[in-house]
């Protein structure tokens, strides 16, 4: 008995991709551009360099899920340009690891929603262990219950997200990576940071050895 012929799937039209694609880049670069640039930055970047670089606390940034893969991000890129910070992951921080937040500290919270129970409940525990601590908030809602609890507010401008499922964090995220950026580079210039101060932290992989060889210059 014969088998049936296969039927063959319908084949995208060889620009359909592209198009989604550039779709995606014009949302995403559209997103950026509509950031809410105001005086926050000034403000964050003095609280910083008050605390960390004039008290000798540090950063201590945290979030949950994809907010809390950012944080991370975050906290690495001002340790490698010379500003002290850690991440602390939300959830862990009720089972002890709140431990790490000491006087003189900044607490940098990153939550799109600004209603994430773990990220609230944090913020709660942390200005109970340390009153008076200084807390940056990330974020894209202008309803957050975090909000409350900010000496300092940076917003993404809330853009829809590229996800078709509206669901899954994708332009929030590029837009908090984006902010994140512009804090390191403001306190990199407001420390007067060099490539020789980079050259003494970061040694390993491809940009270790061009540390080095700014260091034997």
């Amino acid at each position: 008995m014969k088998s049936a012929p296969r039927r063959s799937l319908p084949r995208p039209a060889p620009n359909d991709g592209l198009e989604i694609v550039r779709g995606i880049l014009a949302i995403e670069s559209e997103a950026i551009r509509n950031i809410p640039v105001d005086d926050s930055y000034r403000r964050a970047t003095e609280l910083i360099l008050d605390a960390v670089h004039g008290r000798g606390g540090k950063v201590v940034c945290s979030g949950m899920g994809k907010a809390g893969q950012i944080a991370l991000n975050i906290a690495t890129t001002f340790s490698s340009t010379g500003t002290p910070a850690v991440f602390l992951h939300a959830a862990e921080s009720a089972h002890g690891d709140l431990g790490m937040l000491q006087p003189n500290d900044v607490l940098f919270l990153i939550s799109n929603s600004g209603k994430t129970n773990e990220v609230l409940e944090l913020v709660r525990l942390a200005t109970r262990y340390r009153p008076g601590l200084k807390t940056i908030v990330l974020t894209g809602h202008p309803d957050s219950p975090l909000l409350g609890f900010a000496d300092v507010i940076l917003r993404t401008g809330n853009p829809p997200e590229v996800c078709p499922l509206g669901l899954t964090p994708t332009t929030s995220t590029t837009a908090m990576t984006v902010i994140g950026d512009i804090l390191v580079v403001m306190l990199m210039k407001a420390t007067g940071f060099t490539r020789q101060d980079y050259a003494l932290r970061h040694h390993g992989g491809y940009l270790g050895r061009r540390a080095r060889d700014l260091l034997s210059r």
